[in-house]
């Protein structure tokens, strides 16, 4: 975790002071369903709860015993055995170390989709918001980087928001597919522990039962959570790469805020960049990056080893918090965006009426000539405009071929922005609901 892309909500979550927490918590909850089904004396669970309930883990103590054990569980039972005294010899009682690890890694990754969907909702809130201020906005759309025909800005957002609405709900199924518990010792067969204490378990970290598991839960479900991750990423960055191209000087529709006293370029006094959204591209890649690892961690050999051990140390904290990071970045930045119509209206002109093209091809098949025919009337009219070299309105008006189609009036008609933008409404409700 870097510091400069980490907001202290998500780092905490994989602070070793949480993490010996949620150790302690699993290793707790089991030792009170031992001791209902009989297994230890009810007394021991009471004080292992007493002890150590409200302590504070000595991290360092626990480092220097691993470098002794050489193992991070038993370095944490030792450490907890000074604190909570004989009674301790009744925790981990037929359990393995996995049933530790991966039920705690499970609440770390449930508790950071809980951050990362409330960030979505502060994303899909911006966009909505800009979406409707800027309904009607029209600008051009691009296929290819090229202009193609009039679109909204407020529809630009609109695709965005059904996009994190969609990433919501897939992070809402990831969430679940990982929110599972394993306590079933050595290899999974239960054979040390009651099946029941690991429903117990399950229940009071907010989990439910892994159906079966080996000695480790299987890597599937953290596959498709850290997958869906990358799929959020890839969204970001697609609406990031759009600002950026629309701050490009050739094409200023839209800028990023640019504070008071904030500097471009250290030679360059006059530059306003688009750092915000630089920024999230870059950030996007390295949550990306941890999806290949994960679906790689799948492959495990027999019942259990730990090869997925050492990436998901660093992937765990790594890309939930650089996503964290990101997706709130997003949000301040759709939400301060600065957008400028005048600019899309003046680059929705630049080709000249070329925009109408499609139109004009289209009314002349409905007056009799065929597509084919029609295609190189307007193809002919479009060229020379394209070159500089006159306005397409007035080209089509002078060739005689079109003429024996359609009227001027009619050619004036094809040149209608509002025609583009006349199911607006309709998509927005497609979107947004009736709101």
């Amino acid at each position: 975790m870097i510091p400069r892309y980490t907001r202290p909500e998500m780092a905490s979550i994989w602070e070793p002071q949480t993490r010996f927490k949620i150790w302690f918590e699993i290793e707790a909850h089991a030792a009170d369903a031992l001791a209902e089904l009989g297994t230890i004396p009810k007394e021991a669970a009471r004080t292992v709860w007493a002890k150590a309930e409200n302590a504070t883990f000595d991290v360092a103590r626990i480092d220097e015993i691993e470098r002794e054990t050489k193992h991070d569980v038993i370095a944490f039972l030792t450490h907890l055995a000074e604190i909570v005294g004989p009674e301790a010899r009744f925790v981990h009682q037929g359990m393995t170390s996995s049933d530790v690890l991966d039920t705690c890694l499970n609440v770390q990754l449930t508790r950071a989709a809980d951050l990362l969907l409330a960030d979505l909702d502060k994303v899909l809130a911006a966009l909505k918001k800009r979406a409707f201020e800027h309904k009607t906005t029209p600008t051009i759309g691009r296929s290819h980087g090229i202009h193609a025909e009039p679109v909204t800005f407020g529809l630009k957002l609109a695709y965005a928001y059904a996009e994190f609405s969609r990433a919501k709900e897939r992070l809402i199924a990831a969430r679940k597919e990982v929110a599972t518990c394993a306590i079933s010792g050595a290899v999974g067969t239960f054979a040390q522990i009651d099946p029941r204490v690991e429903e117990h378990v399950a229940k009071a970290m907010g989990l439910v039962p892994e159906p079966i598991s080996t000695q480790v839960i299987p890597r599937d479900r953290h596959a498709m959570y850290f997958s869906t991750l990358g799929v959020i990423a890839s969204s970001v960055e697609r609406i990031a790469v759009e600002i950026r191209h629309m701050q490009r000087t050739e094409v200023l529709e839209a800028e990023e805020f640019f504070s008071e006293g904030q500097k471009g370029s250290s030679a360059m006094p006059h530059k306003r960049n688009p750092v915000l959204s630089e920024n999230l591209t870059g950030l996007s890649r390295m949550v990306r990056a941890y999806v290949t690892p994960a679906l790689e961690n799948v492959v495990l050999w027999h019942e259990r080893d730990i090869s997925h051990s050492s990436a998901e140390r660093m992937m765990g904290p790594d890309a939930t918090v650089t996503l964290d990071f990101a997706l709130v970045r997003l949000a301040g930045l759709i939400d301060k965006l600065l957008v400028y119509p005048a600019n899309m209206q003046k680059n929705l002109d630049r080709l000249g009426g070329l925009v109408h093209s499609q139109r004009v091809l289209l009314a002349l098949t409905q007056k009799g000539a065929s597509r084919e025919d029609a295609y190189k009337l307007v193809q002919r009219n479009a060229m020379p405009v394209w070159r500089g070299e006159g306005d397409f309105l007035q080209l089509l008006k002078q060739d005689a071929e079109v003429k024996k189609y359609l009227t001027d009036a009619e050619i004036e008609e094809q040149f209608d922005l509002g025609y583009h933008l006349k199911h607006v409404d309709t998509i927005f409700k497609r979107v947004f609901g009736e709101s």
